[in-house]
């Protein structure tokens, strides 16, 4: 039945509109294309099918509809505003003409000719050199329908892990060298060995949905494009470990992938599963959709386990590891969403396929949300092993101005300067750079971040995320707060820079967890590659990104200003006045300093360049 339907879509005697509706697109104005979409059809008489599909990656192009006409490939628009959606259906499907002019690539063969010219959508240069194991569905499948699942070989990796032994899906699993993608990169195997060798009955798989990086959304575009994939990994981890109770921890205000989660365990009840007996094999497992209040902390182990418990997230000393001891005193295993996504296809495509992508100790994929100063963001999937470099500018496009550093592993992570580009994305690489790879989260940075300030927002992060069980993340962070705070005001002094690096190195080597040992991170690895410019803060009191506010003021170049009315324009606070040709006047105690006048005034082509920045504290 779920072939049927397939195929059906596939060969559709009436056109398909796919529509991406995941978080991102929705945000972009793709409900409102939705309606427009609707509504023309409507209007026209039209009988056409529309799917919701999930992120299919490059989230600078959304929103994203896609029209495939019978007999014809599948072709994709991007940045469909309604009027647009509305334009191109009456064109195509009633006039026959494409539009391609408005379009941005097709999916499938176009040797009839019809689209010459206008390249395939997996050939554009942010997607050419990604490797999809893991979104291999997403943007393709309807999350909300289990039969698009089902006909995409959804549902085969558990049919063919129940018919072995659950010492034979870890063999696989161990052969294939999956490595935990939650950030530790730990062997994934190991951790289930031992929870499977523990005496008992009940055992406990937890699917860890705790996403509270800064600019990460990995997780959540996953679970929304694709929720079967997922809960099809936590199957065939429950049924390797000998579990029988699931819990998928998500944050809370994940509105819309909480929604599908329900939806597909609902449906997964329905086709017999989850509940007793699964697939007749014997296998019984259930599910709970548990929210969490989004806390940080709340991504290592044993914080998790206490929310999951009803108690305030916080670490506790290990051992007992969660493996031995977890939920409720019983052994529990947590895997990562991407974890788990890539079980499916290591069970149904074997070991030796996934050892194809990667290198040597980290292979497979891993997927990464790209964005900060870059051209081309959204959510990718690459062979590890790959170059920063690569990713950077070859997929992202480069930065939007002179490319500066990259933060990786989000607040846990490290600021990796232009030198480390040519490092490959692996676990120990990434490590030995002084950074991690962390979940996914990948912030680029250009000429106009500041690395004092950068420091200063992650460690913020971190120390309001701080549970506050252990004193040296509690109290240690909170000091070097201070130190950057201090800094950034143009306030530093020099031996605050020791003060910085000791404070840094105790707190790293004294937390309780992970949270407390990454989070000088960004801090040591600013100070590290971007040293200069604390120095410049402290001695020169001068911010040359123009960043720290209370280090710079702006003013206009009566020379250069043409009385444009740009800038006046943009101010937020009026502090901008002047008639129309005529010289304009910032009042400086009306500015707020938010850069909005300077930077229409610097990239607009009809402004002059006559807004600059300068200190305003002399060097010491």
């Amino acid at each position: 039945m779920a072939r049927d339907k397939w195929d059906s879509l596939k060969e559709s005697r009436v056109p398909v509109i796919h529509i991406g509706t995941a978080t991102c697109g929705t945000a972009a104005g793709a409900l409102d294309v939705l309606e427009s979409v609707q509504r023309t059809l409507s209007e026209n008489r039209l009988e056409a099918t529309v799917v919701q599909v999930g992120c299919i990656g490059p989230c600078y192009l959304e929103p994203l509809m896609d029209i495939t006409m019978p007999g014809s490939p599948r072709v994709s628009y991007a940045n469909v505003t309604p009027q647009m959606a509305r334009s191109i259906i009456e064109r195509y499907l009633i006039k026959g003409d494409p539009s391609l002019e408005l379009a941005v690539g097709h999916f499938g063969s176009n040797g009839n000719g019809h689209f010459d010219g206008l390249p395939k959508f997996f050939e554009m240069p942010m997607l050419k050199p990604q490797v999809r194991v893991v979104l291999r569905n997403c943007g393709f499948i309807d999350p909300e329908d289990i039969d698009h699942y089902l006909a995409n070989d959804g549902y085969v990796g558990l049919a063919g892990a129940l018919e072995k032994r659950p010492e034979d899906v870890i063999a696989e699993v161990k052969e294939a060298g999956l490595r935990g993608r939650g950030g530790a990169g730990f062997p994934t195997y190991r951790k289930w060995e031992i929870c499977r060798s523990v005496p008992g009955t009940t055992k406990y798989m937890i699917c860890n949905c705790s996403e509270g990086d800064p600019g990460a959304f990995m997780n959540r575009s996953l679970i929304e494009s694709d929720p079967h994939c997922v809960l099809e990994g936590l199957l065939i981890a429950a049924y390797a470990i000998g579990a029988n109770h699931g819990y998928v921890y998500i944050n809370s205000e994940y509105l819309l992938a909480i929604a599908r989660l329900k939806r597909a365990t609902s449906q997964m009840r329905e086709y017999g599963l989850l509940g007793d007996n699964i697939l007749d094999s014997g296998f019984s497992f259930d599910i709970i959709i548990k929210e969490g209040a989004g806390a940080f902390v709340c991504g290592e182990e044993t914080a998790l386990i206490g929310s999951i418990e009803g108690r305030r997230g916080m670490p506790k000393s290990r051992p007992p590891f969660p493996a031995i001891a977890g939920l409720r005193g019983e052994p529990t295993i947590i895997n990562n969403v991407e974890t788990l996504g890539a079980l499916p296809n290591i069970i149904r495509n074997g070991a030796a396929w996934y050892r194809q992508f990667g290198v040597k100790g980290n292979y497979g994929t891993k997927t990464f949300s790209l964005v900060g100063k870059v051209r081309r963001p959204g959510l990718i999937e690459v062979p590890l092993g790959i170059k920063l470099r690569q990713i950077i500018f070859d997929i992202g496009g480069g930065s939007q101005k002179r490319f500066k550093a990259v933060q990786t592993g989000g607040p846990s992570g490290g600021c990796l300067s232009e030198e480390y580009l040519d490092i490959p994305v692996e676990y120990e690489s990434m490590t030995a750079a002084g950074s991690i790879m962390g979940s996914g989260g990948m912030i680029v940075m250009d000429e106009e971040t500041c690395a004092v300030d950068l420091a200063l927002y992650f460690l913020h992060f971190t120390q309001n995320e701080s549970c506050g069980k252990c004193s040296p993340c509690r109290v240690g962070t909170h000091h070097m707060v201070d130190i950057l705070e201090r800094i950034a005001k143009g306030q530093g002094e020099m031996e605050d820079l020791s003060k910085l690096q000791v404070l840094a190195e105790t707190v790293a080597r004294a937390s309780l967890c992970g949270l407390g040992q990454t989070a000088p991170n960004p801090v040591l690895t600013t100070l590290r590659h971007f040293r200069e410019e604390y120095l410049q803060h402290i001695k020169q009191k001068h911010c040359s990104a123009a960043v720290c506010r209370e280090l710079v003021e702006y003013e206009i170049d009566p020379a250069k200003c043409n009385g444009c009315q740009r800038c006046v324009s943009v101010c937020p606070t009026q502090a901008i006045t002047g008639a129309r040709s005529e010289l304009h006047k910032i009042d400086l105690y009306r500015c707020i300093k938010c850069k909005a006048c300077y930077e229409i005034c610097r990239y607009d082509p009809l402004a002059a360049d006559a807004i600059v920045f300068r200190s305003i504290r002399s060097a010491s």
